[in-house]
């Protein structure tokens, strides 16, 4: 191994919360990242689903040139158009016709909490309580990890808000038990990622769509990994026929640029002043070009290519599970998959690294693949191949 990857891999200065692989990436191209020795790896982890259109995408990278030879950041003291540009194409996509940006996944289901919990204070009748799903991942930021469920996650950190009730997903009745007219807000991830790839229930959603139509509860979608073409379609909330009140984007919305957006109904901005949220960076020029760049990609055709290359390796996955007895279910939509195994997930990614395939493991036994949008039939197979082999 070269000196300049041995010295990548030595950081005596960044902060120890991640155990990282003994790999140090320095360039990237298409589906593909090449390390300080050059090796080349083929990426189905996407940044955490994040690189949609891939490494070094000239479309993408010629906005960002352009937009930071022109301006980048002015705050959100003044106005800028790109902001309405992207407001306004969210809008039309989601139904949602309201937008607040800022930088990332965590910051918009934080922002979506606050929003809620002020239309019921607006209105007069405060109302506190979240409901929130077993195997939930919201961010890690204080009111974004109150409602996600994973113990290990929340144990150190406590208190949290309080008011957090966890359902099961899989029991309906429940559901609809927790959901009261005490209730601010439900939010729900339409697959939960972290979590397992686990794709929510029909009856769930009717469960909810129920509740909150009873108790006036206001929906929230987390679609921060699920959402912007992540399973072939912009929304997945949408897909599932689930009609959300607010919704959080991250990850993918950027193409690798930090910027989440928080995008709620008019009745719920109606209750939101001036003052009450903000965000120094959020929604700057340059992360907002970076967001407009994907959304070209995406009306241009790009989710249909998310669409056919979803079922491809859909159907790929599906001949591993029955070539492998240790693969109990693969789940997810779209580009966006879990294999659930009777074994150590964590030794399989580590083979698959040492094959030139990068996937990941979540919810501890469950193999996590999240390729690029532009990943090509070609790619896939060489996945399938590499993955087939270390299983």
């Amino acid at each position: 191994m070269s000196t300049a990857a041995v010295s990548a891999f030595s950081e005596p200065h960044v902060l120890g919360t991640y155990r990282r692989a003994n790999v140090s990436f320095v360039r990237g191209e298409g589906a593909w990242l090449i390390d300080a020795d050059g090796r080349r790896y083929l990426d189905f982890v996407s940044g955490v689903g994040v690189t949609a259109l891939g490494h070094a995408h000239q479309a993408l990278a010629r906005a960002l040139g352009e937009q930071a030879a022109t301006l980048a950041h002015t705050s959100n003291l003044y106005h800028h158009p790109l902001q309405a540009e992207l407001s306004a194409r969210l809008a039309a996509h989601s139904g949602l016709s309201r937008v607040f940006f800022c930088n990332s996944g965590t910051e918009a289901v934080e922002a979506c909490l606050k929003f809620a919990r002020r239309f019921w204070t607006t209105a007069g009748t405060p109302r506190a309580r979240l409901v929130a799903f077993t195997h939930g991942f919201h961010g890690r930021t204080l009111g974004s990890l109150s409602v996600t469920w994973e113990p290990a996650y929340r144990a150190p950190f406590g208190p949290l808000v309080d008011e957090v009730v966890f359902v099961d997903p899989n029991d309906a009745g429940a559901i609809e038990s927790a959901v009261t007219e005490a209730t601010a807000a439900v939010i729900v991830e339409p697959i939960q990622g972290e979590g397992g790839v686990r794709p929510l229930p029909a009856a769930a959603v009717e469960a909810i769509t129920r509740a909150c139509a009873t108790t006036g509860a206001l929906l929230i979608a987390d679609e921060v990994q699920s959402g912007m073409g992540r399973t072939g379609q912009m929304f997945h909330s949408k897909t599932l026929g689930l009609s959300p009140d607010l919704m959080a984007l991250g990850k993918a919305l950027g193409g690798g640029m930090p910027i989440g957006a928080a995008l709620m109904s008019d009745r719920v901005a109606d209750a939101v002043s001036p003052g009450d949220h903000g965000s120094t960076y959020g929604g700057n020029l340059l992360a907002c070009r970076a967001a407009l760049t994907v959304l070209d990609e995406l009306d241009g055709g790009l989710l249909r290519q998310v669409r056919s290359a979803g079922a491809y390796l859909g159907a790929a996955l599906d001949v591993i599970t029955a070539r492998h007895p240790n693969v109990i279910a693969v789940r997810g939509e779209g580009l966006m998959r879990g294999l659930e195994i009777d074994g150590d997930a964590a030794a399989v990614v580590a083979a698959a690294l040492e094959r030139g395939l990068l996937i990941n493991r979540t919810s501890g036994t469950v193999l996590r693949l999240l390729p690029p949008y532009i990943v090509t039939l070609p790619q896939i197979d060489h996945a399938i191949s590499i993955l087939d082999d270390v299983l």
